[in-house]
């Protein structure tokens, strides 16, 4: 009985686990060419947003493929967060910039913001994720 209980409980807690996940579906479009891959990185916080490795929640090299890429990533827990892209044509992982800081690789953003002067606010880009798959298009410039 006690191991029959112990196993309604374990099958319960898994349950509620599983119903409070959340899911990205992203798509990157606009790629230059098919060479490389895409770097992904997922913020549920401001700080490190966007380009801090080690402050990022996931960490994503995703294939290109037909001039975009597409990932699915789940086990989210509900919140908001905030996904910047580059496009990585050598695959050395690192995002290339020019000596007066202009990006040489295509990159984008969650929510696609306008940007004027750097890179955009972690609250601009952020995404709602609750316990139902969403859907992220982000376009490269």
């Amino acid at each position: 009985m006690k191991l029959l209980l112990l196993g309604v409980f374990l099958l319960s807690m898994f349950n509620s686990e599983t119903q409070n996940s959340g899911e990205i579906q992203l798509l990157i479009k606009k790629t230059k060419s098919d060479k490389g891959v895409i770097q992904v990185l997922i913020f549920n916080k401001e700080e490190g947003f966007p380009e801090e490795h080690k402050k990022a929640i996931k960490a994503l090299s995703v294939p290109v493929s037909n001039s975009s890429a597409k990932v699915t990533i789940g086990d989210l827990p509900p919140g908001n967060y905030a996904i910047s892209v580059f496009h990585d044509e050598n695959s050395d992982g690192k995002f290339r910039k020019n000596i007066v800081g202009i990006p040489l690789d295509r990159y984008g953003f969650s929510n696609n913001p306008m940007l004027k002067f750097g890179p955009p606010s972690f609250s601009k880009c952020a995404v709602a994720i609750e316990n139902v798959p969403v859907e992220v298009e982000i376009s490269l410039r």
